[in-house]
C-alpha cells in the first residue's frame, strides 16, 4: 500500500501561473510512503473520516484484507499517532482523541491495544493483539489530528490495484496558467487540468471523462457551472505539446464538494506516446457567477444568473460567507443546523453564483438570526437549483437561533488582494491603506485620501484583503509610518455602501483627483477584526408598549435642550403640553464581539442636565414617517448609557459609577418606555396611517457584521386621542 499527494492545476496553454491557496476539505486517502518494507508486513490502506472535521483530522480507518474497518483506543498513543500522520503524506501529529470523538465507526475493529516506538514507516508494523483481535466497542474509536503541513513530494503507487476505486482523491492545492491572449482574463474559466504526483505535473487522459467531474472542479474554483469549450484548439495544441499522462482516472458523482471527495477510477495503462490514442488531455471549462464576470461588457449576459432571490446570506465577513437565510411567506427566516452538511451548503453557495461549499457552519457560528427558523432537518442531493427545491421536515420544532446554519463557498481567485494593502500598523490587521494604481502609463502605490472615510469605506477594504470585519476608520495615520515613496494621493472621494467586494467598486472620483488634505499623515487607514458584533431591536417589545402621553412643557426642559423635542418646542410656554407617543427599544447583540463605543472613555460628553455621560453623539433614530416615506416627526436617542441590562451569563457592562458602557454578547440593552427622550414629539401630528422606524447605530459609528437588521418599522394608526402600532418587523420584506 502506498500513499497519494495530488495536487490539481488549470493548464491554460501558457506559462503564467496564479497561486490558489491551499484547501481545507475533507481527505479520506493515506497510506504508507513508497519505502520498501521488511518481508511478511502487512499491507494496509489508511484514511482518515467521521463527522464536523478538517481534512487533517478524523476517525482512523484501516483498510485491511478487502474490508474497512477502525482502532480501538486502549493504549494509543501520540507516537501512534505520528506514525499514522506520517503515514498519511503529513509531517507529525498534533493530538490524538479517545471514545469515537468523530462518531462511530462501521465494520471490523482492526487494531486493539496497538504499541509503537515511533520508528516504525507504517501502522502495520507497530505491536498489537493483532489484526481482528479486539474486545472494544466503537465507543472506543480513535482518532487523530494531524500537522496541516505535507510531506513535500509524498507520491502514490497503489498496491491494491482490485481495489483502488474504493479510495479517494486527495488534493493539496491548485493554481492556474493562462493562455497569452488571456493573461489579463480574471478569473480563468477554462483550460487543461492536471494532477501533481510524485513532484511531477501529469495530465489526465479524457476517455472515461464525464461532466459530472467537470462540475466538482468548477465548483472547487468558485463557479457555479461548466460549459462546453472549443475542442479543435486544445486539440491542435495537445498534438504539439509533450504529454506526460497520470496512470489514473477519476470518478465523481457531481455532488462532491471538492475533488477530495471522489474515487480513483481505472488504472490507465501507460504506453508512452501511445497513451490515451481515443482521447487527448483533461479540459475544464466552467461558468463564473454574475459577479465575477470576466467583465461588464463581454461575458457578462452569459454568466451565471441567480433566478429568484430565495436566498441569502448574511453576517459573513468575506465574499461567500455568511448565515443561510431563506424567505417564506414574505419574511426572511433562517435554517437550523439538524442534518446540516456539505451538500446541503454547496446547494445555496451554486444558488448565489459561487462554487461548491468548504464549510458547512453549524451552531450560529456566523451570528444568529431573528424571526422564524423556516427550515429544519434539510436534506439534499446536491443537484438541486434552490435550497427550497431540498427536502425538509416541516413538523420539526425545538430550534432556537443558537442552531442558525451557516455556509463558507469557494469563490474564484480574482486577485483582489494584489491590488490593496496595508502599511505601517503594528500587525497585519492595521495600518495606511495604500491603492495599487495606474500612474503615467505604468503601476504604483498611493494612499487614499480620507476625506468622508468611514466605517463603510474600511469593512470593504478589510473584505477584500480577507482580514474580517472592520474595526475602526482612521482619517489620521501619521502614527502609522508607512512607504514614503507611497505617500501621493491615488483614490479620492471614495463612498462605499459596504456591500462591495473591492475599493474600486465604491464610488470615486477617478482620475480627477480632490484632495485638498493630502496624504501622507492624513490618508485613510482602517483596523480589522475577525468577529464584530451585532445589533438587532426586538420588534415585539416595541409593538407591545407604544403609547401616547400628554407631558407639560416644563418638565421637559432638559430632553428640550437634548433635542428630544420637535421644533416648535423651542416656541412652546412652560405651561403647554406635548404629546408624546413612547415605546420600550429591547436592543440584542447577536454578533460574535462586544458593542462598544467608538469614543475612548475620557473623550465622553458630560451632559449636567440629566447627570450622565454621552458615549455616542446619536445610538438610534426614531421617525414617524407617511406612508410613502416622508418624515412627519422625528427624534433621536443619544447612548447616555449603554449597559447590559440582562444576559445569559454575566454581565460586563455596567454605567455607575462611570462605569464601562457597551452591550455584551448575548445580551440586551434595555430604554424603558417611562425614561427621558424613549419617545417621538407627535404634538403637530394630524390623525392618520404612518409607519414607525427605529434605526440602530444610525451613522454606522461602530462596526457590525450585519446592518441589514439595525431598521424597524411597524405600520401605526393614530386617531387623534390612541395610537396603534402593528406589524412590526425587522430589515426589509419582499
Amino acid at each position: 500500500s502506498h500513499s497519494l499527494v495530488i495536487l490539481v492545476r488549470v493548464c491554460l496553454l501558457q506559462f503564467t501561473y496564479s497561486e490558489f491557496p491551499a484547501l481545507s476539505e475533507p481527505c479520506r486517502l493515506g497510506a504508507q510512503s513508497d519505502t520498501e518494507l521488511p518481508p511478511g508486513t502487512p499491507i494496509i490502506q489508511l484514511r482518515l473520516a467521521g463527522d464536523k472535521r478538517k481534512h487533517y483530522e478524523g476517525r482512523v480507518e484501516v483498510y485491511y484484507n478487502g474490508e474497512w474497518g477502525t482502532v480501538c483506543d486502549d493504549d494509543f498513543s501520540i507516537h501512534a499517532a505520528n506514525i499514522l500522520c506520517r503515514e498519511l503524506g503529513f509531517v507529525e501529529a498534533v493530538s490524538w482523541s479517545p471514545s469515537s470523538k468523530y462518531g462511530k465507526g462501521e465494520g471490523r475493529i482492526w487494531l486493539d491495544n496497538v504499541h509503537c516506538s515511533g520508528r516504525e514507516r507504517t501502522l502495520a508494523q507497530c505491536k498489537s493483539n493483532g489484526f481482528g483481535v479486539s474486545d472494544c466497542k466503537h465507543s472506543e474509536d480513535v482518532g487523530v489530528v494531524c500537522n496541516q503541513r505535507r510531506i513535500p513530494g509524498f507520491k502514490f503507487i497503489s498496491s491494491f490495484t482490485n481495489s483502488v476505486e474504493s479510495l479517494n482523491v486527495q488534493i493539496a492545492r491548485i493554481r492556474t496558467s493562462s493562455i497569452y491572449s488571456q493573461r489579463k482574463r480574471v478569473p480563468i474559466t477554462e483550460g487543461y487540468l492536471e494532477v501533481k504526483d510524485g513532484g511531477k505535473w501529469r495530465q489526465i487522459c479524457d476517455e472515461e471523462w464525464t461532466e459530472m467531474n467537470n462540475r466538482v472542479i468548477c465548483g472547487m474554483y468558485g463557479f457555479p457551472g461548466e460549459k462546453g469549450y472549443n475542442t479543435k484548439v486544445y486539440k491542435l495544441l495537445a498534438k504539439r505539446r509533450k504529454k506526460n499522462y497520470w496512470d489514473f482516472g477519476v470518478n465523481c458523482t457531481g455532488n462532491e464538494a471538492s475533488l477530495h471527495g471522489c474515487k480513483l477510477g481505472h488504472k490507465v495503462e501507460l504506453k508512452g506516446n501511445a497513451t490515451c490514442e481515443k482521447g487527448m488531455p483533461v479540459v475544464v471549462s466552467c461558468v463564473p457567477g454574475r459577479a465575477f464576470a470576466p467583465s461588464y461588457n463581454q461575458g457578462f449576459s452569459k454568466a451565471y444568473r441567480v433566478e429568484q432571490p430565495l436566498v441569502r446570506l448574511r453576517g459573513g465577513a468575506n465574499t461567500g460567507d455568511g448565515r443561510v437565510e431563506v424567505l417564506k411567506n414574505g419574511e426572511w427566516g433562517t435554517v437550523c443546523d439538524d442534518s446540516w452538511n456539505l451538500k446541503a451548503a454547496s446547494v445555496v453557495c451554486r444558488e448565489l453564483g459561487f462554487g461548491s461549499a468548504k464549510e458547512a457552519l453549524a451552531g450560529g457560528r456566523l451570528g444568529q438570526g431573528m424571526g422564524p427558523v423556516h427550515m429544519n432537518e434539510v436534506e439534499c442531493s446536491g443537484f438541486e437549483k434552490s435550497l427550497t427545491e431540498c427536502y425538509f421536515n416541516r413538523d420539526a420544532l425545538g430550534c432556537s437561533h443558537e442552531e442558525d446554519a451557516a455556509v463558507r463557498c469557494n469563490v474564484p481567485a480574482m486577485g483582489f488582494q494584489n491590488k490593496l494593502r496595508l502599511s505601517g500598523g503594528r500587525n497585519p490587521f492595521e495600518g495606511r491603506v495604500e491603492v495599487l494604481a495606474e500612474k503615467n502609463d505604468s503601476l504604483v502605490w498611493g494612499t487614499v485620501c480620507s476625506d468622508s472615510w468611514g466605517t463603510m469605506e474600511a469593512t470593504v477594504v478589510c473584505r477584500q484583503l480577507g482580514l474580517g470585519f472592520a474595526s475602526n476608520a482612521f482619517q489620521e495615520t501619521w502614527y502609522w509610518p508607512g512607504d514614503v515613496r507611497a505617500d501621493d494621493v491615488v483614490m479620492s472621494g471614495v463612498r462605499c455602501s459596504g456591500t462591495e467586494m473591492t475599493l474600486a467598486q465604491c464610488l470615486h472620483h477617478g482620475k480627477h483627483l480632490h484632495c485638498p488634505r493630502g496624504g501622507g499623515r492624513f490618508a485613510a487607514g482602517v483596523s480589522c477584526s475577525e468577529s464584530a458584533p451585532d445589533l438587532v431591536l426586538n420588534a415585539q417589545v416595541v409593538e407591545h408598549t407604544t403609547y401616547l402621553e400628554d407631558r407639560p412643557m416644563y418638565i421637559l426642559q432638559c430632553a428640550n435642550e437634548e433635542h428630544c423635542l420637535s421644533s416648535s418646542a423651542a416656541t412652546a410656554t412652560p405651561s403647554s403640553y406635548r404629546r408624546l407617543m413612547r415605546f420600550s427599544s429591547q436592543i440584542h447583540n447577536n454578533g460574535q464581539s462586544d458593542f462598544r463605543p467608538r469614543a475612548a472613555h475620557n473623550s465622553w460628553v458630560w451632559h449636567d442636565c440629566h447627570r450622565h455621560y454621552h458615549s455616542m453623539e446619536v445610538f438610534t433614530h426614531y421617525d414617524l414617517l407617511s406612508l410613502n416615506g416622508t418624515k412627519v416627526a422625528e427624534g433621536h436617542k443619544a447612548s447616555f448609557c449603554l449597559e447590559d441590562t440582562q444576559c445569559e451569563e454575566g454581565k460586563e457592562y455596567e454605567c455607575a459609577n462611570f462605569g464601562q458602557q457597551g452591550i455584551t454578547v448575548g445580551c440586551w440593552d434595555t430604554y424603558r418606555h417611562d425614561i427621558d427622550c424613549q419617545w417621538i414629539d407627535v404634538t403637530d401630528v394630524v390623525p392618520g396611517d404612518y409607519i414607525l422606524q427605529v434605526v440602530i447605530n444610525p451613522n454606522y459609528e461602530v462596526a457590525e457584521s450585519d446592518y441589514t437588521n439595525n431598521i424597524m418599522k411597524c405600520r401605526c394608526r393614530y386617531d387623534g386621542h390612541r395610537i396603534w402600532t402593528y406589524n412590526c418587523h425587522i430589515g426589509e420584506r419582499r
